[in-house]
């Protein structure tokens, strides 16, 4: 995976819309765009920063010098977001946010932005685009994956098949999704259950095509971790044709998230193993 240097850009709101119900995309512009190394990947994120309250930062922002010189008090929360797309012709970098009501941090944020305010993120980093030597592609995801998803599709080459599964709450999320690959999409309603539940039940159902598979799975870590063994032990998948991660995690904050996250992954490959001896 390569990551920009942790430098803090600033860019400014152009305008923002909503093209589903609970979606907030935001459209960004600004000088500092300017030579966004954006590109060879299709799952590029930024991690939006977010001071505390009443809390403003010397420019240009420097987080290393923040949480050298700064009480944690006054640290800002970071949360990563993959980008829907970016138009370095126009200089607009587009990211779609998740909205449910005052849920959280950036989705309330993000419905109260206005043109011209300032949006600060540290990124882009990615690692995965849609291998034009596979046989044939699977991509899965909730909302938190969608908008590499729709990177991916827009980027497979022509005819390239693809079985995509997409869970939301409920039609009202659903969105075009343009491709040249010959896709087949099925768009995956929660409603009550679990976040991936639905997903994880369409995938083992799924009648594997013959062939060379690349896959991308993302989303609330728990059903990535129950695809994550299907493919890696049942389905023997390779590692390397495989991105797969826990974008959130019911139950826990993302700071919560994140601080757990490299335990949890050392644990799930050691249940592969065992699994796979």
């Amino acid at each position: 995976m390569t990551e920009r240097p942790k430098m803090v850009t600033t860019a400014r709101v152009l305008r923002t819309e909503r093209p589903t119900p609970h979606l907030v995309r935001l459209v960004l512009g600004g000088e500092e765009l300017t030579g966004l190394p954006v590109g060879e990947y299709t799952d590029y994120y930024v991690k939006l920063v977010f001071p505390p309250s009443g809390v403003t930062y010397q420019e240009p922002v420097d987080l290393a010098a923040i949480r050298r010189d700064l009480p944690p008090e006054q640290w800002p929360r970071l949360r990563a977001y993959t980008l829907r797309a970016w138009d370095p012709l126009a200089g607009e970098l587009t990211i779609d946010i998740v909205h449910h009501g005052e849920v959280g941090v950036a989705g309330p944020w993000a419905a109260r932005l206005r043109p011209g305010d300032p949006v600060m993120f540290v990124g882009p980093g990615g690692a995965y685009a849609p291998s034009p030597e596979a046989d044939w592609h699977l991509l899965v995801g909730d909302e938190s994956a969608l908008p590499a998803i729709a990177a991916a599709l827009e980027r497979l080459p022509v005819d390239a098949p693809a079985k995509v599964f997409v869970e939301v709450a409920d039609a009202a999320d659903e969105q075009p999704l343009p491709s040249p690959g010959a896709v087949e999409l099925t768009w995956l309603h929660r409603g009550d259950r679990p976040v991936g539940e639905a997903l994880v039940t369409a995938v083992t159902a799924l009648d594997f095509p013959l062939g060379d598979v690349h896959a991308f799975v993302h989303g609330e870590a728990t059903f990535v971790r129950e695809l994550r063994r299907l493919l890696r032990v049942e389905r023997a998948v390779p590692r390397e044709r495989l991105s797969i991660s826990g974008y959130w995690r019911r139950g826990m904050d993302d700071e919560g998230w994140r601080s757990s996250k490299a335990d949890w992954n050392r644990q799930v490959e050691a249940e592969e193993t065992t699994a796979s001896a």
